[in-house]
């Protein structure tokens, strides 16, 4: 398997388990203000992770080179900032809602190099 596609894998199961950290936290304290974070973690983090993940490792002459590492790093940059900044604004922080849309530019940089990788020539 390709190593962008174990890095994806990796990734995306410590943004899986963070997600179920802290859905389990909002069970138990009955508090749900932060389910717009719990929701991009488990869809941007996890899901969308596993998926690149997946397309690398279907895909093997696309995970060549270094534009799929690239991309792996601005996207889990991207998510790194985001979260928690998207947490602590749930919570009522409005400071750090500037690192919300900062971290969601970089996501998107992110999914922007994939369409690169997807639409290249390279078979």
């Amino acid at each position: 398997m390709p190593q962008v596609s174990q890095l994806f894998f990796k990734t995306a199961t410590v943004f899986f388990l963070l997600g179920i950290i802290m859905g389990l936290h909002m069970g138990i304290s009955g508090d749900h203000s932060a389910f717009p974070a719990h929701a991009h973690l488990n869809l941007l983090g996890w899901v969308s992770s596993a998926i690149f993940g997946i397309y690398y490792a279907l895909n093997p002459a696309k995970a060549a080179g270094r534009l799929p590492i690239i991309q792996f790093a601005v996207y889990t940059v991207g998510i790194i900032v985001m979260i928690p900044a998207l947490y602590f604004l749930s919570l009522g922080n409005t400071a750090l809602e500037p690192f919300v849309g900062i971290g969601s530019f970089i996501v998107f940089a992110g999914v922007l190099l994939f369409a690169a990788v997807v639409f290249s020539k390279q078979t």
